[in-house]
Protein backbone atom coordinates (compact mmCIF):
# COMPACT_ATOMS: atom_id res chain seq x y z
CA UNK A 1 0.00 0.00 0.00
CA UNK A 2 1.20 3.32 -0.88
CA UNK A 3 2.47 5.94 2.06
CA UNK A 4 1.63 9.40 0.87
CA UNK A 5 3.56 12.47 2.32
CA UNK A 6 1.10 13.17 4.41
CA UNK A 7 0.79 9.36 5.87
CA UNK A 8 4.45 9.72 6.35
CA UNK A 9 3.94 12.93 8.43
CA UNK A 10 1.52 11.42 10.65
CA UNK A 11 3.44 8.57 11.91
CA UNK A 12 6.05 10.85 13.38
CA UNK A 13 4.61 11.25 16.72
CA UNK A 14 3.34 7.83 17.24
CA UNK A 15 7.22 6.98 16.08
CA UNK A 16 8.31 9.46 18.81
CA UNK A 17 6.45 8.20 21.25
CA UNK A 18 7.58 4.27 20.44
CA UNK A 19 10.97 5.43 20.59
CA UNK A 20 10.54 6.94 24.19
CA UNK A 21 8.40 4.01 24.95
CA UNK A 22 11.46 1.38 24.10
CA UNK A 23 14.21 3.65 25.47
CA UNK A 24 12.50 3.41 28.83
CA UNK A 25 12.21 0.06 29.22
CA UNK A 26 15.79 -0.50 28.20
CA UNK A 27 17.03 2.77 30.62
CA UNK A 28 14.61 1.97 34.03
CA UNK A 29 16.67 -0.22 36.10
CA UNK A 30 15.29 -3.53 37.87
CA UNK A 31 15.39 -5.21 41.33
CA UNK A 32 17.45 -8.27 40.78
CA UNK A 33 16.56 -10.24 44.11
CA UNK A 34 15.83 -13.54 43.41
CA UNK A 35 12.11 -14.62 42.89
CA UNK A 36 10.43 -18.20 43.89
CA UNK A 37 12.15 -20.94 41.87
CA UNK A 38 9.20 -22.68 39.71
CA UNK A 39 10.24 -25.98 37.80
CA UNK A 40 6.73 -26.08 36.38
CA UNK A 41 5.19 -25.55 33.02
CA UNK A 42 2.25 -23.59 32.40
CA UNK A 43 -0.39 -24.02 30.15
CA UNK A 44 -2.52 -21.53 28.85
CA UNK A 45 -5.76 -21.04 26.84
CA UNK A 46 -7.50 -18.04 26.68
CA UNK A 47 -10.31 -16.39 24.55
CA UNK A 48 -11.67 -12.66 23.52
CA UNK A 49 -14.94 -11.67 22.49
CA UNK A 50 -17.37 -8.94 22.42
CA UNK A 51 -20.29 -11.97 23.12
CA UNK A 52 -18.32 -12.61 26.29
CA UNK A 53 -18.82 -9.28 28.18
CA UNK A 54 -19.85 -8.49 31.26
CA UNK A 55 -22.29 -5.41 29.31
CA UNK A 56 -24.19 -5.85 26.16
CA UNK A 57 -21.56 -6.56 23.76
CA UNK A 58 -22.50 -5.47 20.13
CA UNK A 59 -21.35 -9.06 18.20
CA UNK A 60 -18.87 -9.20 15.37
CA UNK A 61 -17.74 -5.92 14.84
CA UNK A 62 -14.32 -4.55 14.91
CA UNK A 63 -12.03 -6.97 16.60
CA UNK A 64 -14.46 -9.73 17.45
CA UNK A 65 -12.58 -12.48 18.83
CA UNK A 66 -9.46 -13.57 19.57
CA UNK A 67 -8.17 -17.31 20.54
CA UNK A 68 -4.73 -18.32 22.42
CA UNK A 69 -3.03 -21.63 23.21
CA UNK A 70 0.54 -20.88 24.99
CA UNK A 71 3.00 -22.82 27.17
CA UNK A 72 5.60 -21.52 29.61
CA UNK A 73 8.38 -23.04 30.67
CA UNK A 74 9.45 -23.78 34.26
CA UNK A 75 12.28 -21.39 35.68
CA UNK A 76 15.87 -21.53 34.42
CA UNK A 77 15.39 -24.57 32.12
CA UNK A 78 16.70 -23.04 29.00
CA UNK A 79 19.60 -24.52 26.88
CA UNK A 80 22.99 -22.57 27.90
CA UNK A 81 22.96 -20.84 23.89
CA UNK A 82 19.28 -19.20 24.74
CA UNK A 83 20.01 -18.54 28.73
CA UNK A 84 22.75 -16.31 27.01
CA UNK A 85 20.74 -14.37 24.93
CA UNK A 86 17.93 -13.72 27.50
CA UNK A 87 20.55 -12.59 29.60
CA UNK A 88 21.98 -10.28 26.84
CA UNK A 89 18.67 -9.10 26.26
CA UNK A 90 16.99 -8.53 29.08
CA UNK A 91 19.41 -8.64 32.03
CA UNK A 92 19.83 -10.90 35.39
CA UNK A 93 16.62 -12.35 36.67
CA UNK A 94 15.02 -15.91 36.81
CA UNK A 95 14.20 -16.95 33.39
CA UNK A 96 12.03 -18.53 31.19
CA UNK A 97 10.97 -19.13 27.54
CA UNK A 98 7.59 -19.52 26.14
CA UNK A 99 5.88 -20.79 22.77
CA UNK A 100 2.20 -20.09 21.45
CA UNK A 101 -0.42 -20.16 18.85
CA UNK A 102 -3.17 -17.01 18.59
CA UNK A 103 -5.78 -16.29 16.22
CA UNK A 104 -7.53 -12.83 15.77
CA UNK A 105 -10.90 -12.31 14.08
CA UNK A 106 -11.70 -8.70 12.84
CA UNK A 107 -15.02 -7.75 10.97
CA UNK A 108 -16.44 -4.21 9.65
CA UNK A 109 -19.62 -3.26 12.31
CA UNK A 110 -21.99 -4.57 9.26
CA UNK A 111 -21.18 -7.78 9.01
CA UNK A 112 -24.59 -8.78 6.50
CA UNK A 113 -23.59 -6.47 3.43
CA UNK A 114 -22.36 -8.43 0.90
CA UNK A 115 -19.94 -5.34 -0.13
CA UNK A 116 -18.89 -3.89 3.23
CA UNK A 117 -18.34 -0.19 2.98
CA UNK A 118 -15.24 1.45 2.24
CA UNK A 119 -15.71 3.61 5.43
CA UNK A 120 -15.47 0.29 7.33
CA UNK A 121 -12.97 -1.90 9.22
CA UNK A 122 -12.10 -4.16 6.53
CA UNK A 123 -12.66 -8.25 6.99
CA UNK A 124 -9.02 -9.44 8.36
CA UNK A 125 -7.88 -12.53 10.24
CA UNK A 126 -4.68 -12.94 11.89
CA UNK A 127 -2.60 -15.56 12.71
CA UNK A 128 0.45 -15.53 14.72
CA UNK A 129 3.36 -18.06 16.26
CA UNK A 130 4.85 -16.48 18.70
CA UNK A 131 8.40 -17.13 21.04
CA UNK A 132 9.15 -15.35 24.11
CA UNK A 133 11.69 -14.53 26.40
CA UNK A 134 10.64 -13.82 29.88
CA UNK A 135 12.99 -12.75 33.25
CA UNK A 136 12.25 -12.18 36.69
CA UNK A 137 12.84 -10.56 39.26
CA UNK A 138 10.91 -10.36 42.30
CA UNK A 139 9.41 -6.64 41.70
CA UNK A 140 9.34 -6.92 37.41
CA UNK A 141 8.99 -8.96 34.59
CA UNK A 142 10.35 -8.48 31.21
CA UNK A 143 9.93 -9.96 28.26
CA UNK A 144 11.02 -9.94 24.17
CA UNK A 145 10.17 -11.69 21.61
CA UNK A 146 9.09 -12.74 17.64
CA UNK A 147 5.88 -13.15 16.10
CA UNK A 148 5.59 -14.73 12.87
CA UNK A 149 2.20 -15.61 10.88
CA UNK A 150 -0.30 -14.97 8.30
CA UNK A 151 -2.76 -12.07 7.67
CA UNK A 152 -5.40 -12.99 5.25
CA UNK A 153 -7.86 -16.32 4.30
CA UNK A 154 -4.76 -18.70 5.16
CA UNK A 155 -5.66 -17.31 8.67
CA UNK A 156 -8.73 -19.21 8.46
CA UNK A 157 -10.98 -16.44 9.95
CA UNK A 158 -13.35 -16.93 8.13
CA UNK A 159 -14.35 -20.97 8.29
CA UNK A 160 -14.15 -20.66 12.30
CA UNK A 161 -16.47 -17.31 12.50
CA UNK A 162 -18.74 -18.87 9.84
CA UNK A 163 -19.12 -22.19 10.93
CA UNK A 164 -19.20 -21.42 14.78
CA UNK A 165 -22.21 -19.46 13.58
CA UNK A 166 -23.73 -22.33 11.62
CA UNK A 167 -22.94 -24.94 14.47
CA UNK A 168 -25.37 -22.29 17.12
CA UNK A 169 -27.77 -21.64 14.36
CA UNK A 170 -27.05 -17.92 13.92
CA UNK A 171 -26.43 -15.93 10.66
CA UNK A 172 -22.80 -16.20 8.57
CA UNK A 173 -21.04 -13.24 8.21
CA UNK A 174 -21.43 -11.98 4.33
CA UNK A 175 -18.80 -9.75 3.08
CA UNK A 176 -15.93 -12.56 4.18
CA UNK A 177 -14.77 -12.63 0.25
CA UNK A 178 -13.59 -9.16 0.74
CA UNK A 179 -11.37 -9.74 3.34
CA UNK A 180 -7.31 -8.46 2.99
CA UNK A 181 -5.49 -10.68 1.35
CA UNK A 182 -2.61 -13.16 2.42
CA UNK A 183 0.54 -11.21 3.96
CA UNK A 184 3.26 -12.55 5.73
CA UNK A 185 3.54 -10.95 8.75
CA UNK A 186 5.75 -10.16 12.18
CA UNK A 187 6.63 -8.24 14.68
CA UNK A 188 9.15 -7.97 17.48
CA UNK A 189 7.91 -7.31 21.13
CA UNK A 190 9.33 -6.09 24.06
CA UNK A 191 7.86 -5.16 27.55
CA UNK A 192 8.80 -4.67 30.98
CA UNK A 193 6.03 -4.87 33.95
CA UNK A 194 7.06 -3.65 37.71
CA UNK A 195 5.46 -4.70 40.65
CA UNK A 196 5.27 -2.18 43.17
CA UNK A 197 3.80 -2.84 46.80
CA UNK A 198 1.75 -0.02 48.04
CA UNK A 199 0.84 -1.91 51.78
CA UNK A 200 -1.34 -4.19 53.42
CA UNK A 201 -4.67 -3.63 55.86
CA UNK A 202 -5.22 -6.29 58.47
CA UNK A 203 -1.64 -7.75 58.74
CA UNK A 204 -0.22 -10.65 57.39
CA UNK A 205 -3.86 -12.65 56.23
CA UNK A 206 -5.07 -9.19 55.34
CA UNK A 207 -5.89 -7.54 51.95
CA UNK A 208 -2.81 -6.32 49.94
CA UNK A 209 -2.43 -3.16 47.45
CA UNK A 210 0.22 -2.89 44.64
CA UNK A 211 0.63 -1.30 41.51
CA UNK A 212 1.94 -2.61 38.24
CA UNK A 213 3.23 -0.12 35.34
CA UNK A 214 3.86 -1.32 32.00
CA UNK A 215 5.93 -0.43 28.93
CA UNK A 216 6.12 -2.26 25.76
CA UNK A 217 6.78 -1.77 22.08
CA UNK A 218 6.02 -3.48 18.87
CA UNK A 219 7.50 -3.01 15.25
CA UNK A 220 6.86 -5.26 12.18
CA UNK A 221 4.80 -5.26 9.53
CA UNK A 222 1.48 -6.54 11.43
CA UNK A 223 1.95 -3.70 14.15
CA UNK A 224 4.28 -0.33 15.05
CA UNK A 225 3.35 0.71 18.13
CA UNK A 226 4.42 2.17 21.58
CA UNK A 227 1.97 1.27 24.78
CA UNK A 228 2.24 2.89 28.45
CA UNK A 229 -0.17 1.57 30.81
CA UNK A 230 -0.96 1.15 34.68
CA UNK A 231 -3.03 -1.54 37.16
CA UNK A 232 -4.27 -1.34 40.61
CA UNK A 233 -5.10 -4.90 42.55
CA UNK A 234 -5.94 -5.84 45.61
CA UNK A 235 -6.27 -8.96 47.27
CA UNK A 236 -3.92 -11.96 48.73
CA UNK A 237 -0.86 -13.47 47.46
CA UNK A 238 -0.42 -10.78 45.05
CA UNK A 239 3.48 -11.42 44.83
CA UNK A 240 1.72 -14.82 42.63
CA UNK A 241 1.77 -13.19 38.92
CA UNK A 242 2.67 -10.39 36.92
CA UNK A 243 -0.81 -9.98 36.44
CA UNK A 244 -2.99 -11.49 33.58
CA UNK A 245 -2.77 -10.58 29.43
CA UNK A 246 -5.03 -10.23 27.04
CA UNK A 247 -4.94 -11.02 23.30
CA UNK A 248 -5.66 -8.07 21.35
CA UNK A 249 -2.89 -5.72 22.51
CA UNK A 250 0.06 -5.43 24.91
CA UNK A 251 3.03 -7.57 25.08
CA UNK A 252 1.53 -11.61 25.93
CA UNK A 253 4.40 -13.32 28.11
CA UNK A 254 2.93 -12.81 31.44
CA UNK A 255 0.91 -16.34 32.04
CA UNK A 256 3.89 -17.93 34.74
CA UNK A 257 2.67 -17.65 38.35
CA UNK A 258 3.59 -18.98 41.66
CA UNK A 259 1.32 -19.44 44.20
CA UNK A 260 2.47 -18.16 47.46
CA UNK A 261 -0.25 -18.87 49.59
CA UNK A 262 -3.09 -21.22 49.61
CA UNK A 263 -5.94 -19.15 47.30
CA UNK A 264 -4.07 -16.39 45.76
CA UNK A 265 -6.76 -13.92 44.26
CA UNK A 266 -7.04 -10.30 43.30
CA UNK A 267 -9.34 -7.81 42.30
CA UNK A 268 -7.83 -5.04 39.03
CA UNK A 269 -8.73 -2.36 37.26
CA UNK A 270 -6.24 -0.26 35.09
CA UNK A 271 -5.99 2.06 31.99
CA UNK A 272 -3.31 1.82 28.85
CA UNK A 273 -2.33 3.90 25.89
CA UNK A 274 -0.92 3.08 22.69
CA UNK A 275 0.74 5.17 20.00
CA UNK A 276 -0.36 3.56 17.02
CA UNK A 277 2.20 4.06 13.72
CA UNK A 278 1.03 1.27 11.75
CA UNK A 279 -1.80 -1.13 12.07
CA UNK A 280 -2.08 -3.71 8.99
CA UNK A 281 -5.38 -4.91 9.87
CA UNK A 282 -6.25 -1.07 9.36
CA UNK A 283 -4.59 -0.12 6.67
CA UNK A 284 -4.44 -2.70 4.55
CA UNK A 285 -2.05 -5.10 2.46
CA UNK A 286 1.52 -3.58 2.70
CA UNK A 287 2.15 -3.95 -1.02
CA UNK A 288 -1.40 -3.53 -2.44
CA UNK A 289 -2.61 -0.03 -3.27
CA UNK A 290 -6.10 -1.31 -4.03
CA UNK A 291 -6.38 -3.23 -0.60
CA UNK A 292 -9.62 -2.13 1.36
CA UNK A 293 -8.34 0.14 4.80
CA UNK A 294 -9.55 2.71 6.93
CA UNK A 295 -7.99 5.76 8.42
CA UNK A 296 -6.23 4.83 11.34
CA UNK A 297 -6.10 6.54 15.08
CA UNK A 298 -2.57 7.05 16.11
CA UNK A 299 -3.74 6.89 19.78
CA UNK A 300 -5.99 4.47 21.29
CA UNK A 301 -6.96 4.01 24.84
CA UNK A 302 -8.29 1.08 27.47
CA UNK A 303 -9.82 0.99 30.30
CA UNK A 304 -9.49 -2.90 31.83
CA UNK A 305 -11.23 -4.53 35.22
CA UNK A 306 -11.47 -7.83 36.11
CA UNK A 307 -10.47 -10.58 38.85
CA UNK A 308 -7.92 -13.34 38.92
CA UNK A 309 -8.01 -16.52 41.35
CA UNK A 310 -5.23 -19.46 41.70
CA UNK A 311 -6.04 -22.28 43.42
CA UNK A 312 -4.37 -26.20 43.28
CA UNK A 313 -2.12 -25.07 40.42
CA UNK A 314 -4.78 -23.57 38.38
CA UNK A 315 -5.04 -20.06 37.78
CA UNK A 316 -8.56 -18.58 36.36
CA UNK A 317 -9.37 -14.83 35.35
CA UNK A 318 -11.89 -12.42 33.58
CA UNK A 319 -10.89 -9.36 32.35
CA UNK A 320 -13.28 -6.85 30.63
CA UNK A 321 -11.67 -4.35 28.59
CA UNK A 322 -13.54 -0.92 27.35
CA UNK A 323 -11.61 0.46 24.39
CA UNK A 324 -11.64 4.19 22.40
CA UNK A 325 -11.87 4.36 18.75
CA UNK A 326 -9.26 2.89 16.40
CA UNK A 327 -10.11 4.87 13.60
CA UNK A 328 -11.77 7.56 12.41
CA UNK A 329 -15.18 6.53 10.58
CA UNK A 330 -15.60 4.00 13.91
CA UNK A 331 -18.99 4.17 15.48
CA UNK A 332 -19.38 6.72 18.61
CA UNK A 333 -18.61 5.52 22.24
CA UNK A 334 -16.40 2.29 23.84
CA UNK A 335 -15.86 -0.63 21.82
CA UNK A 336 -16.11 -3.96 24.58
CA UNK A 337 -15.33 -7.18 24.97
CA UNK A 338 -14.53 -10.05 27.59
CA UNK A 339 -11.28 -11.99 28.12
CA UNK A 340 -11.08 -15.50 29.79
CA UNK A 341 -8.13 -16.96 30.68
CA UNK A 342 -7.16 -20.63 32.06
CA UNK A 343 -3.90 -21.80 33.03
CA UNK A 344 -2.93 -24.81 34.59
CA UNK A 345 0.62 -25.97 35.70
CA UNK A 346 2.33 -29.40 34.77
Amino acid sequence: MRQSPKHLRDMRRPAMLLLGTVFGISAISQAHATPLQDHQGTWTLQGENDAVSTLNGTSDQYYTSGLRFNWTSGTDELPAPIATINRAILGKGMQRISLGLQQMIFTPSNTQAATPSPRDRPYAGVLLGTINLINDTDLSRSVFGIQLGVMGPDALARQLQNGFHGAIGDTSNKGWQHQLANQPIFQVQMGRTWRLPLGTIGGANGLSFDMLPTAAARIGDYRIAGTIGDTIRFGQGLDSDFGVPTIGSGTDGTDAYKETRTVPWYFFGGVTGDAVAYDATLEGNTLRSNSPHVNKKWDVGEIHAGLAVMFYGVRLSYSQVWQTQEFTAARSGLFNYGSVALSAKF
